[in-house]
């Protein structure tokens, strides 16, 4: 399906520049962009002012990963959350499947952070803050802010304004066909790790199986020795 959408997308580009196309095009477009899911995950959670927290994403390779957050700290007079945590700082550390640091830098209370991954796996993203008080004293509860957005490109609306109709259609095109590109990329790691959790599967099948094997030799051999001692026994006792 998305190979085809792709190769409609292309000979699109591809068509004539009449007004009746370009028509089309931009409705086309306009369809499309409004049925577009955006691969994101927004939440929220709590934690401490010393703690860390930290979140797994499964990512295929070569996927861009961006990443917007907003630390919120407790009022113990106003019991709420203030709207900002001014000099408070927040750690980001991103860690690879094979266990490599891919980031690692601090950022303010309020920020934007960005990697791109280049193993198929679990990445694990850290947040800590960078205060310096004594566990005792730093009792302050945070709230955290997340948005992530994986495979995301932006458009650069700026520059599409200042271009004529046409070339904004086409970018808007190929934005679109990268975000299919992406979601291709999404199902081939799903295939990949269907895969690998069948041939999981059927080792642990054959495991199984050839455990059962040793299992049923074993009671035969034991039921056979069991046998062949009772009748050595009779057999010294002159009961047979």
């Amino acid at each position: 399906f998305f190979s085809s959408l792709k190769n409609t997308l292309i000979s699109s580009k591809q068509g004539t520049t009449t007004g009746y196309t370009k028509n089309m095009k931009s409705k086309f477009i306009g369809i499309l962009m409004n049925f577009w899911i955006s691969f994101s995950l927004a939440l929220y959670f709590h934690m401490g002012e010393r703690e860390e927290k930290c979140i797994i994403e499964d990512l295929p390779s070569d996927t861009l990963v961006v990443g917007n957050y907003k630390v919120q700290r407790w009022d113990m007079h106003k019991h709420d959350f203030l709207e900002s945590a001014p000099g408070l700082g927040m750690f980001v550390t991103v860690t690879t499947p094979a266990g490599e640091v891919l980031l690692s830098k601090l950022y303010g209370p309020q920020g934007t952070f960005s990697f791109t991954s280049y193993l198929s796996g679990e990445h694990i993203i850290c947040f800590q803050s960078n205060s310096t008080r004594f566990a005792v004293i730093a009792g302050s509860k945070l709230r955290f802010h997340l948005d992530i957005r994986v495979g995301e490109h932006f458009l650069d609306e700026s520059a599409i304004e200042a271009k004529d109709k046409m070339n904004e259609v086409n970018v808007r095109l190929e934005h679109l066909i990268e975000q299919i590109n992406h979601v291709t990329k999404e199902q081939d790691y799903e295939r990949e790790r269907e895969e690998k959790f069948r041939k999981t599967s059927e080792e642990t099948n054959s495991n199984i199986l050839w455990w059962a094997i040793v299992q049923t030799l074993i009671l035969i051999s034991v039921g056979i020795w069991q046998i062949k001692s009772l009748r050595d026994f009779f057999i010294s006792k002159k009961l047979v």
